[in-house]
């Protein structure tokens, strides 16, 4: 076989290698794995200095605002900014986003060692530094589809997903460590360093980004929004995905219950499921990028009917034995799903409009858990957390079903018209043979 024919071999046969060797994204990587393990670490550290501020008997309450505090704000930031930030690039998204959490965090112990930090600031810093958070994960997906051709997009979007996995893994034992050894505070100073870090990173590794041009109308706070709206592929997804991650919200509070109340087991017991899930993320985060070839649309549809499916055991007071595999396996499907769900969102769309689109996404998305989470609470009191876990396995396995059902429905042309499946070629794209089947078509 001539040697320009020859079937490459691993790592270059690998679908992650056109990312890594990429002449901008490799110098981009590293600080992004940093920034994601400080994000690792910054899971427990956030939590604990909460309860160490929090005056007695107030914090439980004080502690879910400080994590909520840590992640909502990014919602209200997506509309505040959504004129100002219009027609960025991927990298200035991402990298001002990073420059606002690595200052707001910073601030923390700044405000320590002034003796000035209440759990009043500590909340109102920790809140500052999200605000930009949904425009950051917008820049990242957006960079990878400006750097990308889209082959590549699911591997590059599985390389994101793999080393937040293995921050989440990594991050809260050493969190663990460092706060025995100096304190929470500093575990966070440690946390914004990563951020600096990062956004150095975007400024020095990358060619700096244009705006959009001024001739082009401003575009209103909720054009994403409108974005979004266009599609109805992504309009599906969107509906889809908010009720994903809906249904799995009430896990966070039932799930410690039937640990303790009806398996009698202790925190290790609660603990060696928490692994099982990260070690099957990580191990789907790995498998995520060999997905390129399948349909996009189906594949994700197909993880929720599949998750549903592997959380049932948890409902069904199956032994450990058995419920432990099947939380490992919910974990290897829950993997790939972001990188699925963006990797759409870089099909349908491209320019100033994808980056706002994906703000958008993130800004309704990043509500879902949270408002599981507090439905979680009167679902367990009302009907039990075994028959709770059971109820949300069944009701995310009946999205996934009746979004398959939608997708084949026929597509009527659409008056605005964009692309009537909603994920053909955009702007600039040639259409290809599987934008039907892609699309969840047959």
């Amino acid at each position: 076989m001539p040697p320009d024919t020859a079937t490459p071999r691993f790592p270059r046969s690998s679908p992650y290698w056109p990312v890594v060797t990429h002449p901008l994204l490799r110098r981009v990587l590293p600080g992004l794995a940093v920034s994601a393990l400080g994000d690792g670490m910054a899971l427990v550290a956030v939590t604990w200095l909460a309860l160490q501020l929090a005056p007695h008997g107030q914090r439980g309450t004080w502690t879910a605002v400080a994590v909520a505090a840590y992640t909502l704000p990014s919602a209200a930031g997506t509309i505040a900014f959504g004129r100002r930030l219009a027609g960025r690039s991927g990298a200035q998204l991402a990298g001002w986003d990073a420059v606002l959490r690595a200052g707001a965090l910073a601030a923390i112990p700044a405000a320590h060692l002034a003796g000035t930090l209440t759990i009043g600031l500590y909340v109102a810093l920790l809140a500052a530094s999200s605000l930009l958070h949904s425009w950051g994960s917008a820049g990242r997906y957006a960079l990878i589809a400006e750097l990308l051709p889209e082959r590549d997009h699911l591997p590059a979007n599985a390389v994101l997903g793999i080393m937040g996995q293995a921050a989440t893994i990594a991050g809260p034992p050493l969190a663990g460590i460092l706060i025995g050894a100096a304190g929470p505070v500093w575990v966070i100073a440690l946390d914004a360093l990563t951020f600096a870090v990062l956004a150095l990173t975007y400024r020095l590794a990358l060619p700096r980004g244009t705006r959009a041009d001024p001739t082009e109308a401003v575009p209103s706070r909720t054009a994403g929004l409108g974005v979004i709206r266009q599609h109805r592929t992504l309009r599906g997804l969107l509906a889809l995905t908010f009720g994903f991650f809906l249904l799995f919200g009430p896990f966070y509070v039932a799930m410690p219950v039937v640990v303790t109340e009806e398996l009698h087991g202790s925190a290790t017991t609660l603990g060696l499921y928490y692994t099982a899930f990260g070690a099957g993320s990580l191990l789907g985060g790995l498998v995520t990028g060999h997905l390129r070839r399948w349909p996009l649309w189906p594949t994700t549809i197909g993880i929720v009917v599949g998750f549903g499916a592997a959380m049932l055991p948890l409902g069904l007071d199956a032994p450990v034995g058995l419920s432990l595999p099947a939380f490992a396996l919910a974990g290897l499907l829950w993997a790939p799903y972001t990188s699925t769900s963006m990797a759409l969102f870089q099909r349908s769309t491209t320019g100033a409009r994808l980056p706002q689109a994906l703000a958008a996404y993130s800004a309704v998305i990043v509500l879902a858990v949270p408002l599981g989470t507090m439905l979680g609470g009167p679902l367990t009191a009302t009907i039990g957390a075994r028959h709770t876990l059971l109820l949300c396995a069944a009701a995310t396995i009946a999205l996934g079903v009746a979004a398959a059902a939608l997708a084949r429905l026929p597509r009527r042309p659409s008056p605005t018209g964009d692309d009537p499946t909603g994920v053909g070629p955009a702007p600039g794209r040639q259409p290809r043979p599987d934008d039907a089947v892609g699309a969840g078509t047959t």
